[in-house]
This record gives C-alpha cells, sequence and structure tokens, in this order.
C-alpha cells in the first residue's frame, strides 16, 4: 500500500505519539502525552500514514536561537520515528521531504536537531554544529585549585517559584553563547519542569540560585539518585547548570560538588567549553568525554550565512552543493565581519567547494572547515582559503543548547 505523508489533524496527536514511542521502542504513557501535549502544534507535525494507520512522524518545535552576533528563526525537529514495521521503505526521506520543503516555506533558514543515528540525517543535508560534554567526578577528588575563592550565596528554590527567578538568568546566557533557543515564561517552565520530561528520570528534583549583591546571577537543577553501601553513595545528576559571570558559574559548580551524602557528580549535557575543566585541580578525575549534540541543516544559505556576524573581515566566494535541496545549490559571495554581513548569489571562480551539512557544521562556530578539510569533506580552490574561513566562522563561546528537544 502507498505511503502519504500530511500534517496531523489535532484528533491524530495521540496516533503520532503511539507511533514515535513505538519507532523507540517504548509505550505511550496517558500521563506523558497529557505534559507534552499543549506544546506540540499539529500544523508543525507531519506524519506517514499507511490507509488510516499512522507508521511515522516528524514534528518541529519553532526557535528563535541564537547565532554568532545575532538571532535566527530555527526549526527545531522532533519527535522523528519510524515503527519498526515500515523501516527501510523511504518513509523518513518522504518525511524530512515534506517537513524541509515545509521550513523553507515559512522561510525559517535553518532546522536543527539532535541525532539518534548520525548516519540518517547527513544524507539529508544536516552537518554537526555543536558538541556537549559529559562528566563523571567523584566528589572527594573535585577540588578546585587556588585561582578560585567562593563567593556570594546560594539557596533552594520551589519548582514554581524557580520558574520565574532563574528566567532572566537563561535570558541572558542566551543572549551571548550561540545555539541557545529564547523562550518565553511557558516554554522555560516547560523546557526545566523535571516531574514528566523523561519516562525514565522518576526522582524529583532540586532548583538552587547563586547570588551576588542581592542579584540572581547563576542557577542549577539538579537529582540525587540515593545509594547506599554502609555508607552513603548518592548520585547528584545536573540536568541544568548557567552562570552569567565566570564567579557565579564556578560558585554553582562548587555548591553541588560539596552538597552532603554525595558520593559522584555526572552532567551529561554540558558545553563542550566548560570552565570546570580548568576550575579543578585534577580534570582527569572528571571522566569528560564530548559527543554530538546539535545537527545544523541550513534551509536558505543566502539568508542565514547574512544573519550571523564573523569573528574578522571576510570576502569569500563559496560553492556549495545541496541534492536534498537543490534551490540552495549556488555560488555565493560571503563578505562580513563582527558587525554583519552581506551573502549574495554570484558566478565567480569559488573558493571552496563544499556540500551544505559541511557549511551547516561551521556555521554556528563550532566545528571548524579546516577540520572538515583534513577529513576530505570539502575542496579548498584558493589557497588560504580554508585558513581565511577558519578565522573568520570562529567564535567564542563555543555553541550549546542548554535542553534537549
Amino acid at each position: 500500500m502507498d505511503i502519504e505523508v500530511r500534517r496531523i489533524h489535532p484528533d491524530e496527536l495521540r496516533a503520532t505519539f503511539v507511533a514515535v514511542e513505538t519507532a523507540f521502542g517504548g509505550h505511550l504513557e496517558e500521563t506523558f502525552l497529557a505534559f507534552h501535549r499543549p506544546f506540540i502544534d499539529p500544523e508543525r507535525t507531519h506524519a506517514a500514514f499507511e490507509g488510516d494507520a499512522i507508521v511515522g512522524s516528524a514534528g518541529v518545535s519553532p526557535f528563535t536561537m541564537t547565532v554568532p552576533g545575532g538571532e535566527i528563526p530555527a526549526a527545531g525537529v522532533t519527535g522523528v520515528g519510524v515503527m519498526p514495521s515500515h523501516r527501510r521503505r523511504g518513509v523518513n526521506t518522504a518525511l524530512m521531504r515534506a517537513q524541509l520543503d515545509d521550513v523553507h516555506a515559512r522561510g525559517e533558514p535553518v532546522a536543527v536537531l539532535y541525532a539518534s543515528q548520525g548516519s540518517i540525517y547527513g544524507r539529508y543535508g544536516y552537518g554537526i554544529a555543536s558538541l556537549n560534554a559529559a562528566i563523571d567526578i567523584e566528589t572527594s577528588r573535585s577540588a578546585f585549585g587556588p585561582w578560585y575563592t567562593p563567593s556570594g550565596r546560594v539557596r533552594l528554590f520551589e519548582r514554581d517559584e524557580a520558574f520565574a527567578a532563574f528566567l532572566p538568568v537563561y535570558e541572558e546566557v542566551c543572549r551571548s553563547r550561540p545555539g541557545m533557543m529564547r523562550l518565553d515564561e511557558r516554554e522555560f517552565a516547560y523546557r526545566l519542569d523535571d516531574r514528566l520530561m523523561e519516562h525514565d528520570k522518576p526522582v524529583p528534583g532540586f532548583f538552587a540560585g547563586h547570588e551576588s549583591d542581592g542579584r540572581l546571577d547563576a542557577y542549577v537543577q539538579y537529582r540525587v539518585k540515593h545509594g547506599w553501601d554502609v555508607v552513603p553513595q548518592h548520585e547528584l545528576v545536573v540536568e541544568d547548570l548557567i552562570g552569567v559571570t565566570p564567579q557565579a558559574y564556578a560558585d554553582m559548580w562548587r555548591y553541588v560538588l560539596d552538597v552532603d551524602l554525595v558520593h559522584r557528580v555526572t552532567a551529561w549535557n554540558r558545553p563542550s567549553d566548560d570552565p570546570i575543566l580548568h576550575l579543578v585541580l585534577e580534570p582527569g578525575q572528571l571522566r569528560l568525554h564530548v559527543k554530538d549534540a546539535l545537527w545544523l541543516r541550513l534551509i536558505d544559505v543566502e539568508a542565514a550565512l547574512a544573519t550571523r556576524a564573523y569573528r574578522a573581515q571576510t570576502s569569500l566566494i563559496l560553492d556549495v552543493r545541496d541534492v536534498f535541496c537543490p534551490w540552495n545549490e549556488a555560488r555565493y559571495e560571503l563578505g562580513g565581519d563582527e558587525g554583519g554581513a552581506t551573502c549574495r548569489r554570484t558566478d565567480a571562480e569559488p573558493d571552496l567547494v563544499l556540500g551544505v551539512a559541511e557549511l551547516g557544521a561551521a556555521f554556528l562556530g563550532g566545528t571548524r572547515l579546516s577540520t572538515l578539510h583534513r577529513a576530505g569533506r570539502l575542496e579548498e580552490r584558493r589557497p588560504g582559503a580554508v585558513d581565511r574561513a577558519d578565522t573568520a566562522f570562529a567564535w567564542d563561546p563555543a555553541p550549546w543548547c542548554s535542553f534537549m528537544f
């Protein structure tokens, strides 16, 4: 039977959730559906139908995302899955085709996602735009160096109180960190709510804020998993930790590392340039490792490249290849600096020839084009062009999104 892909109707939302949960090897829980339903827009959700049955889906949460020197509308791709009974039949490709055409029609220049399997999304033009760091450290080995001096004070917040108090801190960090998503009060409460966001995290969370001179300037959301083996062996799991100043950030980390009865502290979603690596005396004890995080796809190359700023004065001719979204396939003249940029199509001879996935990987400043060049994933037509592009696209801080979507 033929597969039809279309937007879902509101009364098809439950069946869509069932298909996604099944695709990921789970079963839909009604409380989980009720929690997420208000934040799912059927107009941004495509499903694959075989007759009346939903066999796959792909959704979008629209965001405004911080990019170097500015911000950009971004389609946050989520809820992508195909039923086990319908894999290897082109269903996901059909879903991606419908979704990217829709994103393009809406004028969103980029799409971003977290990839369960990178081999899937690379073929649709997504590239690795940021890395996440994970740590696992025993508290007895977490001493900071003599360069650290504590300051301010930390206090605990009730859940609902925390949402309102923490949002200004999030907003301040969001403005400076590429990859962060602007959130209103309702969205922020949803993203920070610890009760039903994940099936496998039943332990309620804690919310702590750091104050300096009467102003909240850092916060942490964490859980404590109890463990007893004659003596306490609790694990403190950091879900989110953000600070607007280096001092507040360090103090917030010191707080979680000093919670009583905790044997180890873990965190799975930290920025790749997290200063914690340079705060502790024994960085090897962090057991730090990094993995791919945000994958980014340029939907409108011209608009996207003109939206961000560039670290140094640049003038580049980019020959961009894009098989899946052929409207992007062209040569572009990019000019810009820290004050802004222009990008237009041209017939000039290129400095670099690269795929849209490689350009998307470099877009937030998190992947160096020279690294992609050494991997054989782009061609340098004019000597020195890769170095010039590296300098232009680089940005500090590294891209990071503080939540999954």
